[in-house]
C-alpha cells in the first residue's frame, strides 16, 4: 500500500480548534515536523482539511 510523507508548514495559530486538533491527530508536534501515513479515506480527510497548512508527497518504499 502507498505511504504519504505529511510535512507540517504554515502554522496554525488564528485558525480554527478543529484545524489544530487536525494537525495533532497526524502526528504533529512541531512546525517543519515531517510523518509517514498510509494512503487511507481517513488520512485524505484529515489532509483534505488542513491542505493549507501541510505538504504532500507520496513515498515510494
Amino acid at each position: 500500500m502507498a505511504k504519504l510523507r505529511i510535512t507540517w508548514v504554515k502554522s496554525g495559530i488564528g485558525y480554527r480548534k478543529t484545524q489544530k486538533r487536525t494537525l495533532a491527530a497526524l502526528g504533529f508536534h512541531r512546525l517543519n515536523q515531517s510523518v509517514i501515513h498510509e494512503d487511507n479515506m481517513a488520512i485524505r480527510g484529515m489532509i483534505n482539511k488542513v491542505r493549507h497548512l501541510v505538504k504532500v508527497e507520496e513515498v515510494s518504499s
